[in-house]
């Protein structure tokens, strides 16, 4: 099992402050979310690739629904550079409550599915260097000539996590493509409409990703280790566990909140 943050709020400056205080207690990694208008998840996440060596550094999560590929592949690839092939990506179709209509991004679930199979699609065929083309019923690339660094460390792409919906075929299918699978169960007696995976459900998940094209994959299980045992979701199969600590917005100071917890360390 790794240990992993995820950062409730804070500016640039504070995610770079924060990374290296999880570095210095043992994290395995800090991540932030992304939101649709705020501190830039990769601005800030360069600043803590700089501040850090080894802590892995990621978004939880990007919604590629509402971004251009072209421009995510050449922010995540920059990071991976910077850090040394520190960087895991994120993914999910994101919460609409978050901002999507206020902006006027794309709120409909199946077009927000189909945005970000085609986004990852073109962000890995940039990442793997040119000549690249495609054409999909939302994007398309021809072949460039234009120099650029695109370019990433890792082999042979950087790492990407993807939300699938346990119970749903369709969810399921796209996130045993990838590198792991954070799992949610869609429960509409729930706020939010999601609840976390328990332990029967994260072991039939490991069997699954077992018996699929990814063997192997991660399980990423997201919560408080006051309120669920990180070890007995490893001995379920889960491989990361990300601390969150969402209540910290409403504090008078959710850094110094995160900060405070960063520095007791993982719950090993």
């Amino acid at each position: 099992m790794r240990y992993g943050f995820v950062v409730p709020w804070g500016d640039a400056a504070d995610i770079g402050d924060l990374a290296e205080a999880a570095e210095g207690a043992s994290w395995d990694g800090l991540f932030v979310w992304e939101p649709v208008w705020g501190v830039d998840a990769w601005i800030s996440l360069a600043l803590a690739a700089v501040r850090t060596s080894k802590i892995r550094l990621g978004t939880m999560l990007t919604p590629p629904s509402r971004r251009r590929p072209w421009e995510l592949a050449g922010q995540v690839a920059t990071v991976d550079r910077l850090s040394n092939g520190r960087v895991t990506l994120g993914v999910g179709l994101g919460a609409v409550d978050s901002g999507f209509d206020t902006f006027g991004e794309e709120c409909d679930r199946r077009t927000r599915a189909e945005l970000m199979d085609e986004c990852l699609d073109v962000v890995c065929g940039l990442w793997n260097g040119q000549p690249f083309e495609y054409t999909g019923r939302h994007y398309s690339v021809q072949p460039s000539e234009f120099p650029t660094i695109g370019n990433i460390e890792q082999s042979p792409r950087v790492p990407i996590w993807c939300v699938g919906a346990l119970g749903r075929p369709k969810s399921m299918a796209r996130a045993l493509r990838w590198d792991g699978v954070i799992p949610q169960v869609l429960d509409p007696e729930t706020e939010g409409g999601a609840r976390q995976a328990d332990l029967l459900e994260v072991a039939e998940l490991r069997t699954m990703i077992e018996s699929g094209p990814n063997p192997g994959a991660d399980i990423v299980v997201e919560g408080q280790w006051t309120q669920h045992s990180p070890a007995a979701y490893a001995n379920a199969g889960a491989t990361w566990w990300i601390e969150s600590m969402w209540g910290a917005m409403s504090e008078h100071s959710p850094v110094a909140a995160a900060y405070d917890r960063l520095r007791e360390g993982p719950p090993r």
